[in-house]
């Protein structure tokens, strides 16, 4: 497992720790804090599987991830430009 998926899990962990915690002193500001350290969990797993999938495909297939890239800069260029004609 990756440094970030593993530090997704314990904050994933910690704040579903945290959150129940708060919920059993009626803490709402500690609830509140362990729902926002779960869903950083959450979103720091969701960042290394991301990153994991797109380093596979770009190890697989580099002509076509290349290819992506390239056609993905295009997009930004012409959305770019057509904001500054505005």
């Amino acid at each position: 497992m990756e440094t970030g998926k593993t530090e997704g899990v314990v904050d994933d962990v910690a704040g579903k720790v945290e959150d129940a915690a708060g919920g059993i002193t009626g803490d709402s500001s500690a609830q509140l804090a362990g729902k926002a350290r779960e869903f950083r969990g959450k979103a720091e797993q969701l960042c290394a599987d991301t990153c994991a999938m797109l380093r596979d495909a770009t190890v697989e297939k580099p002509l076509t991830t290349l290819t992506l890239a390239a056609l993905a800069g295009f997009v930004v260029g012409l959305v770019w430009r057509a904001g500054d004609r505005r």
